[in-house]
């Protein structure tokens, strides 16, 4: 086992900052509790299990495995702490209530691409809680016991996914790596311009109320039926109209643009 320990100040949340690499409370990767944090990860070193505990402004990290001084040196940037806060100032007035209310907010940053674009592929193509089910069943299945006394399990190699026939998730995360959220500097930073420059406060305000329409426009459609299927008659279609509108596409084609999507 080894061990460091990263000073942070303010101090970080870590359930807020890393609960977002959790797919639903039962993945078999990761744990994550109020006060510590528990996880697998197959770094470019080797796999690790790897605990991280906050202690005031501090968090401790142990780590075990063949990945343990990778995970330890790359501590830091998982806790967030490359964030520049003074970088930050938003002028909306409930994005700065969110800001001050979240300062141990932080946004992690992994460096182990594939490990998110398994479970992300599979919420690309099922709803929510199906696609962590799938993931969890993919791990137990698929991956390998996490070193340490964590009692995790590692995620699925790429090499083992391809094993079980799933070549074809290749292209798929050839794709989504080339998103924002997947690139870094300084590609990131030209996509993240050309999206502020189309998503301004006024854009988003705008839009803020046009969703509503859309949103009042489906429930209206309902009529008096007092029973109706919430996902397909109302979850599925708003987020498919407004994003076909956004991108020009008529209204009236939001079903066409959706079967293209499911299809890819």
């Amino acid at each position: 086992m080894a061990a460091r320990t990263v000073e942070l100040d303010p101090p970080v949340d870590l359930a807020a900052t890393l609960g977002i690499l959790q797919r639903g409370s039962r993945d078999p990767t990761i744990q994550v509790s109020a006060g510590s944090v528990s996880r697998a990860s197959r770094t470019p070193a080797g796999p690790v299990g790897e605990l991280l505990r906050r202690v005031g402004t501090r968090v401790e990290v142990e780590a075990w495995g063949p990945g343990s001084a990778w995970a330890l040196e790359h501590a830091p940037s998982l806790l967030g702490s490359l964030d520049d806060a003074a970088s930050f100032r938003p002028r909306h007035g409930l994005i700065a209530e969110i800001h001050r209310r979240l300062t141990g907010l932080r946004i992690p940053r992994t460096e182990t691409v594939f490990e998110s674009l398994v479970p992300t592929v599979l919420e690309q193509k099922v709803p929510g809680i199906q696609a962590w089910f799938s993931y969890r069943r993919l791990v137990e299945e698929a991956g390998d016991p996490a070193p340490g006394p964590l009692g995790l399990r590692l995620p699925p190699s790429a090499e083992r996914l391809a094993s079980l026939g799933m070549e074809r998730l290749i292209p798929i995360a050839e794709v989504l790596g080339r998103q924002m959220l997947f690139v870094d500097p300084p590609k990131h930073t030209r996509l993240r311009t050309l999206f502020g420059a189309a998503f301004t406060a006024r854009r988003v305000e705008r839009l803020r109320t046009h969703i509503a329409e859309i949103a009042e426009d489906l429930l209206d459609q309902l009529g008096d039926r007092t029973e109706f299927d919430l996902i397909a008659d109302f979850a599925v279609p708003l987020p498919a109209i407004v994003i076909a509108e956004i991108l020009g596409v008529p209204r009236t084609d939001y079903r066409r643009l959706k079967e293209w999507a499911e299809t890819f």
